[in-house]
């Protein structure tokens, strides 16, 4: 049997993805908005008197809603059963046997797993160069496809617009596709999006998804973006009737929730702040920046692997997502989804349990002399309890309450430390009010932010 079956095919493995949880665990590892959906209940009522007919295969509302709301024409939108079939079709169409494709790394999975799929040959760049512009067109020449997803997964980086409009312009030139991967790009910041560019130059593509935006990975709906001429070639390709009644229907009821991804890139702006802050004092766990709903996390510090780390978390109710399938990354990284508060402080709180640490995250609690209860003893104000930190009570290591700087990294920050520092330093002399001094310092960063 094998003999009869296409090589590309035969020597595929499927690719790894998060969201894989079962009831009762806390799914960090599926890069979900943590707004709960808009509410669509009286939409699948109405779907559901119309289960004994097909759907529009033309599917036109669902394009005109589309384009509606991404500024675009009903014609340049091609509709897909996720974002995976859209990713599936474009390869399908578009990639032939021996072409060669480039991804940058780390990244999404799915894009070398479907170029294989059809023949292709990556070839694999570090993620930096489009970064920095750095993509020459020695680079692009000869090749079919360049992927990019903005913002990327897993490291959550977000490429200005002006960075993939340039990308934009010399395609053509080199006579290679760019494949814009936008599937977070409404959780981020749409800003920053080129689907006005795709739906006027030939060679470029936007890949879309509601899955994620309005938190219905249930219900899957996608959407690509490409001129009115590439379109209609993926049209023709496209399975017939790849939306089902209810995604056709919800999808185009949840276009019309605009100020639902406000307030949801709003929550996940302040979450992600606060989330990269704590885990940062998680001794042994380096958050590294992001402008996504997700944060990836060096975690080569805590001496553990990815897959020891993910294990331990998940023994605890947590699933968090171990990334050593993404290429370069080994065993030195999970990721993290932006979730509620009371959902990212349980994060952070089993994290310290599972990393040895206490709750208070301070790897010397108890103190190391008698009496003394200062979690972060750097700090001179210590307690302050000033009510702006957010700070928390916690039980004492002689016993009682005492207050808690766990909440608090204004002192802990290089720049306010240096500057704290300075001023300490700058008088040969003590006066007596160098405390007083750098509270000033302290207390213009809490009336600032």
């Amino acid at each position: 049997m094998r003999e009869r079956i296409r090589g590309e095919a035969l020597n595929l493995k499927r690719c790894i993805h998060g969201g894989n949880s079962t009831d009762g665990i806390i799914d960090f590892s599926a890069s979900i908005n943590p707004l709960a959906p808009p509410d669509v209940r009286d939409v699948l009522l109405d779907a559901y008197e119309r289960i004994g007919h097909y759907p529009d295969d033309r599917y036109t509302a669902f394009r005109e809603a589309a384009a509606n709301f991404v500024g675009v024409d009903a014609g340049n939108i091609i509709p897909g059963n996720g974002s995976m079939e859209i990713i599936r079709l474009f390869a399908e169409t578009v990639i032939e046997r021996g072409d060669r494709v480039i991804i940058p790394y780390p990244t999404f999975g799915e894009y070398e797993f479907q170029s294989r799929l059809f023949g292709a040959r990556p070839r694999f760049i570090e993620y930096e160069m489009v970064k920095n512009g750095r993509i020459s067109d020695s680079v692009l020449g000869g090749s079919k496809v360049l992927y990019i997803c903005n913002p990327n997964n897993p490291t959550g980086d977000l490429l200005p617009r002006d960075v993939l409009t340039d990308l934009a312009t010399r395609c053509p030139k080199n006579n290679i596709f760019l494949f814009v991967d936008e599937a977070f790009i409404e959780l981020s910041d749409p800003e920053q999006s080129i689907a006005d560019v795709a739906a006027e130059n030939d060679f470029v593509f936007v890949l879309r998804s509601l899955t994620k935006c309005f938190a219905v990975p249930g219900i899957r709906i996608g959407y690509g973006i490409g001129t009115a001429k590439l379109a209609e070639l993926l049209d023709r390709a496209r399975l017939p009737w790849n939306l089902n009644i209810f995604a056709d229907v919800i999808g185009i009821h949840l276009f019309k929730n605009p100020e639902y991804l406000g307030r949801s890139r709003e929550l996940i702006k302040t979450e992600r702040e606060w989330l990269i802050n704590r885990l940062n004092s998680i001794r042994g766990i380096r958050p590294l920046k992001s402008k996504a709903n997700f944060i990836l996390l060096d975690i080569s510090g805590t001496g553990l692997t990815s897959r020891e780390i993910t294990q331990r978390m998940l023994g605890h109710g947590i699933q968090v997502r171990d990334c050593s399938s993404f290429r370069s990354l080994d065993e030195d990284h999970v990721r993290v989804a932006v979730k509620t508060r009371a959902e990212n402080e349980r994060l952070a709180a089993i994290f310290n349990q599972v990393l040895g640490r206490n709750h208070l995250g301070c790897e010397h609690y108890p103190c190391h002399f008698e009496g003394q209860d200062c979690t972060f003893c750097f700090c001179p104000f210590y307690p302050c309890e000033d009510g702006r930190l957010g700070n928390v009570t916690a039980k004492k290591s002689s016993g009682g309450i005492a207050w808690s700087c766990i909440n608090c990294d204004i002192i802990h920050r290089p720049d306010v430390a240096r500057e704290v520092l300075d001023r300490l330093l700058a008088d040969e002399k003590s006066t007596g009010d160098e405390l007083s001094k750098v509270w000033e310092i302290i207390e213009r960063r809490l009336c600032t932010g």
